[in-house]
């Protein structure tokens, strides 16, 4: 598949890329800056697009079969920042693919994202700009899978996760390790229309993704 990464010059996003450029699927990595893509070819992007999510991104999207969405303000941004970019933009971004054919669609989203009121009031302006983002996209039709992680760390990767529709437990997770369960994500059939919370564990991801 060819994957637009939203979000590619995030950590995330720049994990995902080197991964994927060791797999069968192809990156475009989304750029807010002509001067970003160089870093991400190098990283291993097949192509690279500029596009800012708070406008139209619809060019970016050309030829594309798969969209993984992994931008975000951060829940330490103001909440306008946060609606722009988690809630509207993401929103946006779906509604294009939609619109130009493209079928499947991974959001990268945050765990407590299904239920923030029940988060630290100081989470609840970005869980509810996620929440709405994830509901939109569950009512778009597309081919979607919400993936929810909990606090991410720049800890190596270590292969090992726990996911579930819900995990009633705290703990963190390495950015590499989601980047990675994003790419075995897109080849997991049974990952479709499904929502999961995800942390480090003790299984291995393609395990875990064949529980679901």
């Amino acid at each position: 598949m060819r994957v637009l990464i939203a979000g590619a010059n995030g950590k995330i996003g720049q994990h995902l890329v080197r991964l994927m450029a060791a797999s069968p699927h192809t990156a475009r990595a989304m750029v807010r800056k002509p001067e970003q893509a160089a870093a991400l070819e190098q990283l291993g992007a097949a192509e690279t697009v500029v596009g800012d999510l708070e406008q139209d991104c619809t060019h970016a999207l050309k030829d594309c079969d798969a969209v993984v969405f992994t931008a975000g303000s951060g829940p330490h941004t103001g909440p306008e920042k946060t609606i722009d970019v988690d809630q509207d933009g993401a929103i946006r971004l779906i509604d294009s693919a939609r619109a130009a054919g493209v079928e499947r669609f991974l959001m990268v989203s945050s765990m407590r994202a299904d239920r923030p009121e029940n988060a630290p009031e100081k989470l609840h302006h970005y869980l509810r700009a996620k929440h709405k983002a994830d509901e939109h996209l569950r009512a778009s039709g597309l081919d979607f899978t919400l993936v929810r992680p909990g606090p991410l760390t720049n800890d190596p990767g270590t292969g090992k996760v726990e996911l579930a529709a819900r995990l009633d437990r705290t703990g963190s997770i390495p950015r590499e390790d989601v980047a990675a369960v994003l790419l075995a994500t897109l080849d997991a059939d049974n990952s479709i229309h499904q929502s999961f919370d995800l942390l480090s564990g003790d299984y291995g991801i393609a395990e875990s993704l064949s529980r679901l």
